[in-house]
């Protein structure tokens, strides 16, 4: 499994919209995770996560991703 990020908005009827297309495969299902960002007054300015989600986007789109599997390599689960 591949793992892209990218940015949306839900809306009112609690429908999610993404900021841009997804440069994949028409017609094919996908696994959804959304997480929701809890950032209070003190946490980073709303510029910087922006630009680390930019940063981030322009990444996945080069196809400059880390397979899933391989992100558990070094964690130890006890």
């Amino acid at each position: 499994m591949k793992a892209i990020k990218a940015m949306a908005t839900i809306d009112a009827q609690g429908q999610l919209s993404l900021d841009d297309p997804l440069l994949l495969a028409k017609d094919s299902r996908v696994e959804v995770i959304v997480l929701i960002p809890d950032m209070d007054e003190d946490d980073e300015s709303q510029e910087s996560v922006l630009s680390g989600l930019r940063q981030a986007w322009k990444e996945a789109r080069a196809g400059q991703t880390i397979p899933l599997s391989e992100l558990w390599n070094d964690i130890d689960v006890e």
